[in-house]
Formats: C-alpha cells, structure tokens, sequence
C-alpha cells in the first residue's frame, strides 16, 4: 500500500541553512537581560565610563571599530543612537565628547544573532520587480522565520528565480540586517471595538469614548479622546482600565519603513509590539489582487507575548513599508490563519484553525474582523489524526482552490496533505488525499524540532508548484508539486 503520494513530488538538492553570523544590533540594559531582575544596573556602569580617562575612551573605542564596523553598516549612528536613548541616566551638567558618548552607545549595545537557533516555515510569492526574466522564469520573494537565543521568532527575507525544468536560484543575502524604522499608524475605529469587546470590556464607559473618536483616527486624536474621558472619570467607572486597554491596541498597531536603498534581504520585522514581544511566527504571505486589479502583499503571522497567541496581519505593496494590524473575531484565534488571494463574493476569505486542530475558513468584510467560521475538514487519517492546519495561502487553480495542508500523527510527526475547494463555494470540500503529500525522509527528521516538514506557502509557477517547507525546524527544503497530476490524484481519491 503507498503510504505517501511520493509521485507528485520532487524534491530539490538545494537546502538553506541559518547563519549565525547574521546579527543586528540592539540596545542593551545590563540587568534587565534576565526576566527576574527588575533593576537595571545602568547607573553604576554610566559612573565607571565616566571616571575613565580620554585616552582609554578612544583606544577602546578603536579596538571595538576593529572588531565590529565590518558587522555593521553603520556602527557609529547605532552607537550614538543607544546613547541618546540612555543619557537621561548621565549625571546633570556631565559634558562627554562624541568618543566617550559612542563608548557609552557601545557599553548599551549587543549584538543578536537572528538566525543562531533555526531557519525555517518560508512562505513564496511573486517578486514586485518581475522585468529581465528569461521566458517562463519567475522571480520571488520568501519569507523565513528565524529563531534566535531565547526561542526568540522574527521574519527575514531571501529573494530568488524559478523556472522550467526545476531551474532554482537563491539569491546571495545582504551581510547586514536592518529592523527599519518604526512608526505610528492610522487606526480603524471597528477594530478597536472588536478588540474592546474581546477583553471583556465593553461598556458605557468604552462606548462613549469610542464615539468620540471618528472611524479613521492617530495617536493624537486617540489622546484627545482620552483627556477628554478623563474629564468625566467621576461619572465613568473604569476609566483608568480603558485607558491602558486602548493605549496597549494602539501600540500593536504600527509602519515599520527601510531606506528605499537597503536590500530586501537585509530588511527584517522584529518583534516591536508588547503583543508580539516573545515573537512573530510563521508568517503566511500572498500576493493579494484587489476588485480594481492593483496588487498588495498581506501575510498573517502569530505573535506570542509570551503567554498567549494571535493572528495579525501585515500590509505591504513594496516590501519597504509595512503596516502591522491586529486582527479580531471569532476566526482571529490560535495560529494559522491563512488569507484567500482575492476576495470571494465581496468579502475578504481566510482559512482559520480556531479550534486548534481543524480546518475551517471564515469571511470578513474588511479583512480585519472576522465572523464565525465553519469547518472545513477534521482529522480522519492516521498520519492527521492529532490536528489539521493549512500550509498557506489557498492557490487559485481552474478545478477549485488548491491547498497544502499539514497534519499531526503518532509520534508527533508532521506531513504535508492536501484538499481541493469549490471555486464558488470554498465552504465546500470536493477533493482531499488520503495519504500524505509528502512527510519526513530519513535526512529530514532530525532537528530543532524532530519529524517535520512544514511550510507558510507556496507559489505556482507554469503547471508547477514550488513549495517551500520547514525541515524540522532547522532548515528550509525546497520541492516541486506537478500541479495536473495533484489536482487529478485528489478527485480520484474523492471518486
């Protein structure tokens, strides 16, 4: 008996392994490295910089240009940088030349090795810039999680070509990484309800602060709002509660831009938000194609604050400015929600396992609150028999929506399925493999996290389909899915 679907797979010999040379820079507080201290001992290391004499301030900074500017693109401004973001703790009246200011930039500053623990669950999408391609080639964009000290998760980018005959290419990365810059966002008024609603803190007093804000509102008119409410916080019970509740959405609202001249991948989205501050995990890119036929890139992603998780969503038209969103609803729940690439019917589609071990899918009408969902499939073979979940974005096929599931047996092994939707009506099921479409080979099983292969998205190209995957959470596998053959193989196995 065949116990995968082995036929419609090819794997590549090309494998993408992490690198922990890839590092970013980042402010560092001697004492609040570790979750138990509350004191940083900042102050005490300020006063011995202090106290040093000129000529050791610049013959140490020299030796740390010699060993890091080459890491760095610019070491000097991330050195005076973390400075200024420290020297409110300098004594009042203290006058430090530049040298001594970058040394204490550098007494604040680490280095994170992004990539240190793992490289894995990529996603693929058609590249913005698709000009001097050979003919059938395809350019992409893939995004990568990164784990680093502390099982810390971010999202990285590779760029790269396909093309007939199996023909793949990997970009060389840039040496340097850049977390952009972050910035304040425009708001949506629904969604802060939605949000409000979650916690279980809708109220009168939420209520009118909510009318007092219009459905487009920033962090200013949000401010006003609340000096207002604060004026009849004798008449309004919770007010303080509120306060903190809406102020904590705002901030995991957020743009993050990079210089238009960076490398895309040198740009990486670190985890900024108090929601995401223990990671950004698995995100799920698709080239989305508005009603007028203009293209935008969305991913959802889970971020873990280190208790709980939720589905957010990132924007992008270029891969240089990103919006961040929280998402909410009954579908907004868990991991793996994973976007339609168009819209179905006028509303936004989206895959869901909401319930943590089913396939469903639930609608939206402006793609960030989402309804109820109804159940796709549940788990009914023995290599699935523990969970389902989606392996991406649905692809959009002339039989019905194509997807690549991931299903959870025995052993806690993961294998790659999948299952055919209506074209009209994606709540239906008119197709689904009974046995896996492809499940660890012997040289994939061991890793991070043993006995998986798992992937964010693939993206067709031709009659083919080029899926990335996790292998077991270590490193990243790239394989070609016959597309014909698929579609063939799951309604006979429906038949």
């Amino acid at each position: 008996m065949n116990t995968t679907n082995g036929d419609l797979v090819s794997r590549s010999d090309l494998r993408l392994f992490p690198d922990p040379s890839r590092v970013v820079a980042q402010l560092f507080v001697p004492g609040l490295e570790l979750v138990l201290d509350r004191e940083s001992r900042a102050t005490g290391v300020l006063s011995r910089i202090l106290e040093l004499p000129e000529e050791t301030v610049i013959t140490t900074l020299e030796t740390i240009s010699d060993r890091f500017t080459k890491r760095h693109r610019d070491l000097p401004s991330i050195l005076l940088e973390n400075y200024q973001r420290v020297m409110h703790r300098v004594l009042v009246g203290a006058t430090l030349t530049k040298e001594r200011q970058m040394l204490v930039g550098a007494s604040f500053t680490k280095e994170y090795s992004v990539e240190a623990s793992a490289l894995f669950n990529p996603s693929l999408v058609p590249h913005p810039d698709q000009s001097d391609l050979d003919s059938g080639a395809v350019r992409f964009v893939m995004s990568l999680r990164a784990v680093g000290e502390g099982h810390l998760s971010s999202v990285e980018f590779r760029t790269g070509t396909v093309g007939p005959g199996h023909n793949l290419k990997l970009d060389i990365p840039g040496r340097f990484l850049d977390a952009g810059r972050h910035l304040p966002t425009v708001h949506d008024r629904a969604l802060f309800q939605a949000k409000i609603a979650e916690t279980g803190n809708q109220s009168e007093t939420s209520s009118f602060l909510m009318k007092l804000l219009p459905h487009r509102f920033d962090n200013e008119m949000l401010e006003a709002a609340l000096s207002d409410l604060a004026h009849q916080s004798d008449t309004r019970r919770g007010e303080g509660r509120i306060k903190e509740l809406v102020r904590r959405i705002a901030a995991s609202n957020y743009e993050v831009v990079f210089d238009e001249t960076s490398p895309l991948s040198e740009r990486i989205l670190w985890p900024y938000s108090d929601s995401e501050s223990h990671g950004i995990e698995d995100a799920r890119f698709v080239q989305f194609i508005n009603d007028d036929d203009s293209k935008v890139y969305y991913a959802t992603y889970t971020a873990f604050d280190g208790e709980q998780v939720a589905p957010n969503l990132i924007e992008t038209a270029d891969f240089r400015h990103f919006k961040v969103s929280q998402l909410a609803g009954p579908a907004a729940k868990n991991k793996g929600m994973a976007l339609f690439p168009r819209k179905i019917d006028g509303n936004f589609v989206a895959l869901s396992r909401w319930d943590r071990e089913n396939n469903a899918i639930a609608t939206s009408a402006d793609g960030r609150v989402w309804k109820t969902p109804t159940t796709l499939s549940i788990p009914e073979q023995t290599w699935e028999i523990i969970q389902l979940g989606n392996a991406g974005s649905p692809i959009e096929t002339e039989a019905g929506w194509l997807v690549i599931t991931h299903g959870v047996g025995p052993m806690r092994e993961y294998s790659l399925g999948a299952i055919l939707l209506d074209i009209h009506d994606p709540c239906k099921v008119i197709g689904r493999l009974k046995e896996p479409l492809m499940r660890p080979e012997e040289d994939e099983r061991d890793g991070y996290v043993p006995n998986v292969v798992y992937s964010c998205g693939a993206m067709a190209f031709g009659d083919q389909l080029l899926l990335p995957y996790g292998v077991s959470d270590s490193s990243i596998g790239f394989a070609f899915l016959d597309v014909p053959k698929l579609l063939d193989r799951l309604t006979s196995d429906n038949s």
